[in-house]
């Protein structure tokens, strides 16, 4: 039977230098799922608008279903402005309302949660209620649910992240944003204490944080393991974190180890930043594959 991973929130489209991105933390997430030859269903809501229906062109052309996808036609499609520094981090300028903000729970969409193995929900798509409360509610189906936590200022709600934490599972988050939770939450100082703290705090099964080029760290089973990262030159890091959590989330639906799960989402998430938008094309589509990438050849 095939794996089904529900990812929910928002979409947009990111004004980068190089022109129009199609984007949004869950939406990249299912895109590089699909990519990999998982099976994600995506829902958020769109503007009836251009950006909206040409959001929807896109999608099915990377093989992604539309059937959960709302229209609104009061508010516009999401977007945001994008400026990058020197080395390629993105400040970003998040335009709101929007329609995400507005993603109603519907009795279809009810029916597709309670059936779906793994729930990827995230913190940015809960700035406004509605939006909120439909989270809220598909996070009560039996699923193995997944927080990304998207810390994005002004909405970086304390009260929100504690309420996704107390439900979730397993944690995905950045250096940054670990420490933000250190501080928040009376964590411990250090790496792996904080995560094993967090996880303490909120009974979660796996805490996973990334530290950019320096790769990432994993806590589960009251052990902590670290990847490097993989070096390579970068373009910008827009949607980096998202391609990790994808091959994370498909190894470890399909039993990889932890050491091996690590370095495949590593893998993802360095070819990601090596290459402009948050979706590059890539030639692979299937998780194994991800281990043959070469960055010292450049391929």
């Amino acid at each position: 039977m095939d794996t089904e991973i529900l990812c929910v929130g928002e979409i947009l489209w990111d004004a980068l230098p190089d022109g129009l991105f199609l984007g949004g933390a869950p939406f990249n997430v299912a895109c590089h799922l699909q990519a990999l030859g998982q099976k994600p269903a995506f829902v958020s809501r769109l503007g009836d608008d251009r950006l909206g229906w040409e959001a929807l062109r896109r999608m099915r052309a990377r093989g992604l279903g539309t059937d959960l996808m709302q229209i609104d036609d009061a508010l516009p499609t999401g977007f945001v402005r994008v400026e990058l520094d020197n080395t390629g981090t993105p400040d970003y300028d998040i335009l709101k309302p929007v329609a995400w903000d507005a993603i109603a729970h519907t009795a279809p969409l009810g029916r597709h949660a309670e059936h779906a193995d793994a729930l990827v929900y995230g913190s940015l798509a809960q700035r406004t209620p509605t939006s909120r409360q439909t989270i809220q509610r598909l996070c009560e189906a039996e699923v193995l649910r997944v927080f990304d936590v998207n810390l994005r200022p002004p909405f970086d709600d304390r009260g929100v992240i504690e309420q996704s934490l107390q439900v979730a599972e397993v944690v995905k988050l950045n250096d940054t944003e670990l420490q933000r939770m250190r501080e928040w939450f009376g964590l411990a100082a250090g790496p792996e204490t904080a995560m094993a703290g967090l996880a303490d705090t909120f009974d979660c099964r796996m805490v996973c944080a990334t530290w950019g080029g320096e790769g990432a760290r994993l806590w589960a089973e009251g052990e902590c393991w670290h990847h490097p990262g993989h070096p390579v030159e970068i373009a910008d890091t827009v949607g980096a974190g998202d391609a990790f959590l994808a091959a994370f989330l498909a190894g470890l639906l399909t039993g990889h180890g932890y050491e091996e799960l690590l370095d495949l989402a590593n893998r993802l998430g360095a070819y990601v930043a090596s290459r402009a938008g948050a979706f590059p094309s890539h030639e692979f589509d299937r998780l194994d594959e991800l281990a043959c990438l070469d960055f010292e050849c450049g391929t």
